[in-house]
């Protein structure tokens, strides 16, 4: 059986996206199908809308959702019809070198649903990060379903990707400690997710860098104890004012500029970790004096996908937000309809939302 939904697609670079018919099939072995109940506005689904990630237009867009598993293919054991799931584009293989050696959070042969999702006319659909949840309904790798008590699903969704990198590059690239100083630069959502991250671990302090007062503001509310507006204020020096001259413990670059890696670099003490999650762009490069990358020690660190493992992770937040210790609802900036994604790239590009949510 075929499913008729309605879904958000890119058909090439940079043009505007729009709601088309999309075909979903049936569930086969390994894979499926989730009826999606929100899904966030996330940087990356512009990302591919300009063409950044790849060039296998169409896209069916949209991939930080939560929703109700509605069928899966006969092989599928961890997931059942009627389960609430948050959905995650790292489904682990349980085979690679990665996940052989008990690393399974660097999954190196992550893998998504193998039927294709189509247009009316047969052509075929790439969905983001293969999730493409910009959709009434979406075919998934069932491994991609991480089933979590059911709770408010514009909240639950967003930890499937922009503020499950923020956590994790706190909580687990990092990973900060009880009394540490840590810095984000860019407050945007993953930036701020990397601050409540901080928070929950127990930093003494937090410093939030950012070119926006109104982000820096925000940036309080999630656990922010100092602010510092780079565009009027040096970065570095600031930093190392707010830590007795030496540097934070852990710096975290939201950004993914070289200047504000460079600015990471070097706001951090002795032995300090610089953690990159922000994504940079193709062909970016970043020059640093080798003297002072031996000489300071400590760690430079790359955080994919906030180093997570679904199945342990998301269960594990979403009671901290039962708990009442993680504030997720304060990501959801609004609540708009499919035929608003466009808009909402928008809003995004500007700075005006954390996070733009589509309700079904």
């Amino acid at each position: 059986m075929t499913h008729e939904v309605q879904g958000v697609v890119a058909r090439h670079t940079g043009a505007p996206v729009s709601v088309e018919t999309i075909l979903v099939p049936d569930p086969g072995p390994g894979e499926a199908l989730v009826k999606v109940l929100a899904c966030g506005v996330c940087h990356t689904d512009l990302h591919y809308r300009e063409g950044a990630i790849g060039n296998d237009f169409p896209f069916l867009l949209g991939h930080e959702a939560a929703g109700i598993v509605e069928a899966v293919g006969p092989d599928v054991q961890d997931v059942a019809p009627g389960d609430f799931v948050i959905l995650n584009w790292r489904a682990v293989c349980g085979r690679c070198r990665a996940c052989r050696r008990g690393e399974p959070w660097y999954c190196f042969d992550t893998h998504n649903a193998t039927q294709q999702m189509q247009l009316t006319d047969g052509t075929p659909l790439t969905p983001a990060l293969g999730i493409g949840a910009f959709a009434e309904k979406t075919l998934v790798a069932a491994g991609q379903c991480t089933k979590v008590p059911e709770v408010r699903p514009e909240a639950a969704g967003l930890l499937g990707c922009g503020l499950m990198a923020g956590l994790g590059a706190a909580l687990n690239t990092a990973p900060v400690r009880r009394g540490q100083s840590v810095a984000v630069i860019g407050c945007g959502g993953v930036g701020d997710a990397a601050i409540a991250g901080a928070h929950l671990a127990g930093a003494a302090r937090i410093i939030a860098v950012d070119i926006d007062d109104r982000k820096l503001e925000l940036a309080r509310t999630f656990g922010a104890t100092h602010t510092l507006n780079s565009r009027t204020d040096d970065p570095v020096a600031g930093i190392r004012a707010l830590t007795d001259g030496f540097g934070a413990d852990v710096v975290i670059d939201a950004v993914g500029r070289p200047e504000t890696y460079l600015q990471a670099f070097e706001a951090r003490d002795l032995a300090g970790v610089v953690v990159l999650v922000g994504v940079p762009a193709p062909g970016t490069t970043v020059e640093l004096p080798l003297l002072d990358v031996f000489g300071r020690g400590g760690a430079l660190k790359s955080s994919w996908y906030g180093d997570c493992l679904p199945s342990r992770d998301f269960p594990i937040l979403i009671d901290l937000y039962r708990q009442g210790r993680l504030d997720l609802d304060s990501f959801v900036t609004e609540t708009i309809a499919l035929s608003e994604v466009e808009k909402a790239f928008a809003k995004m590009h500007s700075g005006e939302v954390l996070r733009s949510v589509v309700v079904f």
